[in-house]
């Protein structure tokens, strides 16, 4: 893989093109579900590019160059999916270090009885990162957990908007800013 130095559009693409390709899986491959458990075509498993040490140095170190330009150094993941994105960017040599942080469905109801687990501080704002942007509701339900919290969520990071379900804009009516590192607009009946 190129080593991206504020990677340029080209480089982007090449990477977005190998998280996808390294992300896809077909109904031909194997029997695979919607959250309703009905057949579908294909999905993209990014936990699959992400844990891979040839692939996740990389998108850590974009996304933080990313978040480092918009002044962040506080990034925090919802749910599975973020849980290596978290990791990737936490591991960049970022000056100040990045802190990371996952928020919780739910108070944990023992230990410290956190919903916001990590070093995080609410001084200063933080960037939800998550695998795929879809229709913007698992990330809807971060932010108002975070807020809830008393942290200022300043925008969302993703590896994949899905362009035709209107989550980003959905977030971006609420004065966040969506950022990702590649944009898909197919659809399962044109795969």
């Amino acid at each position: 893989m190129p080593r991206l130095n504020s990677a340029s559009y080209d480089e982007l693409v090449d990477l977005g093109r190998q998280l996808y390709d390294l992300a896809l899986v077909r109904s031909e491959q194997e029997h695979i579900t919607d959250p309703r458990g009905q057949a579908i075509g294909w999905l993209l498993d990014t936990r699959m590019p992400m844990l891979s040490g040839s692939v996740m140095p990389e998108v850590g170190r974009v996304m933080g160059e990313r978040l480092q330009a918009k002044g962040i150094d506080q990034v925090v993941g919802f749910g599975f999916g973020a849980f290596a994105l978290v990791s990737a960017v936490v591991a960049t040599s970022n000056n100040p270090p990045f802190m990371g942080g996952f928020v919780r469905e739910q108070r944990k109801p023992h230990g410290r009885r956190r919903l916001v687990e990590g070093p995080l501080t609410r001084e200063r704002p933080v960037v939800l990162l998550d695998d795929i942007l879809n229709s913007g509701r698992s990330a809807w339900k971060a932010i108002e957990l975070l807020k809830g919290d008393g942290f200022r969520v300043e925008g969302v990071m993703t590896l994949f908007n899905f362009t035709w379900s209107g989550g980003k804009a959905r977030l971006e009516q609420h004065g966040l800013w969506v950022d990702s590192l590649l944009d898909l607009n197919l659809r399962e009946n044109e795969r």
